[in-house]
């Protein structure tokens, strides 16, 4: 039986705003109204049978209305941890006006319980599990849980997602896949557990058909690869490479790229030069730590193969610059992890670095061994709405070392490193070391974006002249003279540190409050 017209109403829930991520001023230098579109839900919208109706709200771009929630026949949502609070919130609110709700996502998939008061969940990856909901939802069901067998579904049969149900001037950048699933094992890690580790990848001529479409529909500017890593399987990535790299030379470069990848991408000098053919020009690397015994407690032993300097310099050198993760917290680290942090971020050059307190997840080796341990808080897996991300929701279990030494150090790392004269020290190394290649002329409505993006950056820094504005003109004017091809690094790594530094300021005031209340008595650890 062909399933029956459904308005469906897809809800991207919100992300919380107090965050890293917010990237609030660069989004406002793009005239965007947050960071990327929900790639998931359009995904799952090219999922659902094309008779459906479909509407798309990203809560992160516009208000929910009652009146968008009335016209559906049923609700779909979900998210990511982040998101969690909202999407109970748009789930009681859809069945208060007696509306059914379908939530799926990874974080819904990772605490399937915490959505109880859903009426449908969709666990694990969509594609092989959606169409035994389709026919529930069509032969009348009122509720379920429907759950994928982990890690079996072909992404060369995934569908072109659905970019015509947004609105791209609300973002600034917008998202595509090649890959699912990371090789490596580390034990904090929830991308093996949700995506396996065997890095599935869809065709190149998927890929180019996603990128057709994103071009035909108007977008130019920056295209993030959502893989968690890129490079798990180079082998296909470096068959799709050049494919990529003829496709955007045709169209004089109207996309630029960022992604994820392992710090091993330094040592394949090919893929480095095969990329930044393709016109990838960040790329964000989980470092975690500098301490060699905490690399191999947490399993990330690829790291300690290498020189971590030499390794990012290679990166510098192909053209691509570099963001970074670090990590504090791990039951291996000593008193003073805070020095050889600090030393690492400036050696390394790497200006803008998401540093954050170790958060177990929920279904991942680390949350499995802390639960043996009885270091479980019994509110472990609960956002906390008042901070935010894990910059200062982390350390949700019991540590090794004290709590209020780890906060210490984490205050301690913050402070060295987003000053404005560390940052900008960092930035002036990098814009030095970035060798450009040669591409060409641009894609002119993509040059016209960035051109947009920096007279609104230039303009607000002259009206607001914030701490480092000095030492960005001289800077840009420097880097404009000697070596004008990383002038892009600078422009947006200095809008990138425009909501970093701040943030920074707001997440060392929560530590001290954090440390003062331990110091007074006031903290209590309640395990599960």
């Amino acid at each position: 039986m062909s399933p029956m017209p459904t308005k469906v109403l897809l809800v991207f829930p919100l992300f919380t705003q107090n965050s890293f991520w917010n990237l609030g001023l660069a989004c406002q230098m793009a005239g965007a109204r947050c960071p990327a579109p929900p790639l998931g839900l359009l995904t799952v919208a090219a999922l659902l049978p094309q008779v459906w109706e479909l509407r798309l709200i990203d809560r992160n771009a516009r208000s929910l209305d009652d009146e968008d929630i009335r016209w559906a026949d049923l609700v779909m949502t979900g998210g990511m941890v982040p998101q969690q609070l909202d999407t109970l919130t748009i789930v009681e609110r859809c069945k208060n006006l007696g509306k059914l709700v379908c939530v799926g996502g990874p974080d819904a998939t990772s605490s399937p319980s915490v959505y109880h008061s859903a009426d449908f969940l969709v666990l694990g990856e969509a594609e092989t599990i959606i169409s035994e909901f389709v026919s529930a939802w069509t032969n009348g069901s009122q509720s379920g849980v429907f759950t994928a067998e982990k890690f079996q579904v072909d992404v060369t049969k995934s569908p072109l997602p659905r970019y015509d149900l947004i609105d791209f001037s609300n973002y600034l950048y917008v998202g595509v896949q090649f890959s699912r699933g990371c090789p490596f094992n580390c034990e904090f890690c929830d991308i093996i557990e949700l995506f396996g580790q065997a890095p599935r990848t869809k065709t190149s001529t998927q890929m180019i058909a996603e990128l057709d479409h994103l071009y035909t529909l108007g977008w130019r500017g920056h295209v993030d690869f959502v893989d968690d890593n890129l490079i798990g399987n180079k082998k296909a990535l470096k068959q799709f490479l050049p494919i990529l790299a003829e496709w955007q030379q045709k169209r004089r470069y109207p996309f630029k790229f960022s992604t994820e990848a392992s710090i091993n991408l330094a040592d394949d000098a090919q893929l480095l030069k095969m990329m930044r053919e393709a016109n990838f020009f960040v790329v964000f690397i989980g470092i975690e730590s500098s301490d060699v015994a905490t690399l191999i407690a947490m399993q990330k032993k690829q790291n300690t193969r290498r020189s971590l300097e030499e390794s990012v310099s290679k990166i510098y050198g192909a053209g691509i610059f570099v963001l970074a993760g670090f990590i504090i917290g791990f039951d291996s680290e000593r008193e003073g992890v805070s020095g050889g942090m600090i030393d690492c971020i400036k050696s390394t050059s790497i200006p803008i670095c998401m540093v954050g307190l170790l958060t177990a997840l929920a279904n991942t080796q680390m949350s499995r061994r802390l639960e043996r341990e009885g270091r479980l808080l019994a509110d472990y897996n609960d956002p906390v709405p008042e901070r935010g991300d894990q910059c200062t929701a982390g350390l949700n279990f019991i540590p090794l070392r004290p709590r209020s030494d780890i906060l210490e150090d984490y205050k301690k790392v913050l402070e060295a490193i987003y000053s404005p004269e560390a940052f900008f020290d960092r930035l002036t190394r990098v814009s030095a070391a970035l060798r450009n290649p040669d591409l060409g002329l641009p894609n002119l409505r993509a040059l016209a974006k960035d051109i947009t993006f920096f007279a609104r950056l230039s303009l607000w820094l002259i009206i607001n002249r914030p701490p480092g504005s000095r030492r960005f003109w001289r800077l840009f004017f420097s880097c404009a003279f000697n070596n004008p091809t990383a002038l892009e690094c600078v422009v947006m790594m200095t809008s990138f540190y425009l909501h970093v530094g701040p943030f920074a300021k707001h997440v060392i005031c929560d530590l001290e409050h954090q440390i003062a209340s331990i110091d007074r008595g006031e903290h209590v650890e309640n395990v599960n």
